[in-house]
């Protein structure tokens, strides 16, 4: 009988460890199978996925990724900048720098602060909002203040019995930051908050303003009200980062990262120049990032995020002052307006990422956020999301869950290092307000979102709901229209904005004729030949707002033409079966199909297949948005 160890575990103890080597040569025969020969390196290369930003996610991540670093060396000589801030040092929660957390303790004790944004001109509604997510989970609240939001003057109104010394108050008021603040902070006076007690984030943020607005404040006005709040409320910041105009822009997560820490350098010399010493300058920043279904990209961004500015700080002097607060809201770029319920799921998995990635507020948006004001029952589903994680997932019972993975570490590192260099241009181009008075933050995130469209317009960036198994027959959901945004600076773009110009082209279309444009799915054979590709073309015309025809399930070269009639078509039709059926019968049933009216005729297949009988081809990777924009062109319906 065999006698296991005292531990008990070490059950595979008598066999050799695997060598990196030994992987690599293991997939080298999984992709001699597939026909595609590589070895080595080159073999572990296949199987990677390139990142925006120039980052490379690989199949397998072992300690020698981080090297040296793997070890705690962070490999800082103090002549160079960028060295240190992607060094794979992550030191310990609460301790510079950060990355592992801002407090020592993280979440643990009471998990994140669950933060409600409330939108709306109104105070009475928003107060009665506001009372309902605070007494179903919400510990603080965000409100909208000023030119698109409730008047300062409301803002006591909105305020209605709220305990201000239990709940935390974020104000989002643009460019009448200074007037909501001083209304906020008179009311503190007024219910007698103790100073020490209050604790809120004013929002002053006049660079992110000019990033929306195009519109320029003088930050020295901002550094005043700093000045003023460091000295009477230990507790209150001033100031915010927000990063989400230009995650909002199309930025990727090194731009956000780079343009933050531009924000904050800005904002410092401002707090600086104004009378505040660094430390207390730093304590008067609050930090807002965007966090996306791309949960490790999330986590990776907001470690990340600390330790960029832990390195602003040390290199300010203060290192022990630069724990990064921050506060992470999910991001209003992936929520689509069709099939809204979906959005729970990615806002779930955003969530989620913010937590594990150790952020110190999180905001859920409403699944219907996007299509106006949000109903209560959104504003609960938003507000259980996190009750759901940190009560019965337990989510933040442990300290930074992610550390120690050596994906999640290297990320982190690779995405450090990428936003420190883009940091640095924008820092060569005279700090954050030359480069978006120069039009170089416009045109860096420009060119970021047009490649990520065309990533979108082939689906390889897929939208569930949208442009992967859109229902055409689903009601739209509707709601009462939110008060307009701010516009004139940077674009907001939308992942689904594509494809909902198409869906909005067959919706007025469906208005002016009783039916949506159709297209005929001619498929060849046994189901078994024909149903991979018939479901493809499928959901690709849906995602144009075009009604696929399939029935009859079958036809051949003498029930095409009936078929075709029968079915409402406007001019299209689409071959739909298995090459070897192809080759048999696509000319046939094409000659059919043309004669019964047909005047464009595509397959579904590789280019090239049946050449000469068809006039396109629909592929997996072909330019949805391109076909499906000229398909509608071609059936008439207005743009």
């Amino acid at each position: 009988m065999t006698v296991l160890p005292d531990d008990g575990l070490s059950l595979a103890a008598e066999f050799p460890d695997a060598t990196h080597e030994q992987w690599q040569r293991l997939v080298e025969g999984v992709l001699r199978k597939s026909g595609k020969e590589a070895s080595g390196e080159a073999a572990e290369d296949a199987l990677s996925t390139q990142l925006e930003d120039g980052l490379t996610t690989r199949p397998l991540y072992t300690a020698r990724e981080t090297g040296a670093n793997a070890n705690g060396d962070n490999g800082d000589t103090g002549a160079n900048a960028a060295n240190t801030a992607t060094a794979d040092a992550a030191g310990f929660p609460g301790f510079a720098p950060f990355t592992r957390g801002g407090r020592p303790e993280g979440t643990s004790v009471s998990g994140w602060d669950v933060r409600q944004r409330l939108a709306g001109t109104d105070p009475v509604r928003v107060n009665e909002a506001a009372l309902a997510d605070l007494e179903n989970g919400t510990t603080s609240l965000w409100l909208t203040v000023g030119r698109t939001g409730i008047p300062a003057d409301g803002l006591a109104r909105a305020l209605d019995g709220v305990y201000l010394d239990l709940a935390p108050v974020t104000l989002d008021a643009g460019a009448d930051y200074a007037e909501a603040a001083r209304a906020l902070l008179a009311l503190y006076t007024e219910r007698e908050v103790a100073p020490e007690a209050a604790r809120a984030s004013l929002g002053a943020d006049p660079l992110g303003h000019e990033a929306r607005t195009g519109e320029v404040l003088d930050l020295a006005e901002a550094a005043a009200l700093a000045r003023e709040t460091a000295a009477a409320w230990p507790h209150v910041r001033a100031l915010t980062v927000d990063a989400l105009p230009y995650h909002e822009a199309g930025g990727s997560a090194a731009e956000e990262l780079g343009l933050s820490l531009a924000t904050g350098v800005a904002y410092l010399r401002a707090l600086e120049g104004g009378g505040l010493g660094v430390e207390a300058a730093l304590g008067q920043l609050e930090f807002r990032y965007a966090a996306t279904a791309d949960q490790f990209l999330t986590i990776a961004k907001l470690r990340a995020a600390r330790r960029l500015w832990a390195r602003v700080a040390e290199a300010c002097g203060a290192p022990e002052a630069g724990a990064q607060r921050q506060h992470a809201v999910t991001s209003p770029v992936m929520m689509t307006r069709r099939d809204p319920w979906v959005n729970m799921l990615r806002t779930t998995v955003a969530c989620m990422a913010a937590g594990v990635g150790g952020a110190d507020s999180v905001t859920v948006l409403p699944f219907d956020n996007e299509l106006g004001l949000p109903d209560a029952f959104a504003r609960r589903i938003a507000r259980n999301t996190s009750t759901i994680l940190l009560e019965e997932s337990h989510l933040a019972r442990v300290i930074d869950p992610a550390g120690g993975s050596y994906y999640v570490e290297q990320l982190t590192t690779e995405l450090a290092g990428a936003a420190w260099e883009f940091f640095q241009t924008v820092e060569k181009a005279g700090g954050l307000p030359g480069a978006l008075r120069s039009g170089l933050v416009a045109e860096r995130l420009a060119t970021t979102w047009a490649a990520r469209s065309k990533k979108l317009a082939k689906r390889r960036e897929p939208i569930t709901g949208v442009s992967e198994f859109p229902l055409l027959s689903e009601k739209p959901v509707v709601r009462e229209p939110g008060p307009a945004g701010p516009t004139g600076g940077l674009p907001r773009v939308r992942r689904d904005e594509a494809y909902e110009a198409l869906r909005a082209r067959s919706d007025a279309h469906l208005t002016a004729t009783g039916h949506r444009p159709r297209v005929f799915l001619a498929a060849l054979g046994p189901a078994a030949a024909h149903t991979a590709r018939a479901t493809f073309a499928s959901n690709l015309f849906q995602a144009g707002g075009i009604e696929p025809v399939h029935d009859p399930v079958s036809v051949d070269p003498a029930s095409a033409a009936e078929a075709y009639a029968a079915s409402g078509a406007d001019g299209m039709a689409v071959l739909c079966s298995s090459d070897a059926l192809y080759e048999e019968q696509a000319g046939a049933v094409a000659a059919a199909l043309r004669s019964a009216g047909a005047t464009t005729l595509f397959l579904a297949g590789k280019p090239g297949t049946a050449e000469g009988s068809v006039d396109e081809y629909v592929f997996a990777g072909c330019d949805a948005v391109a076909v499906l924009s000229s398909v509608l062109d071609r059936m008439g319906v207005a743009s």
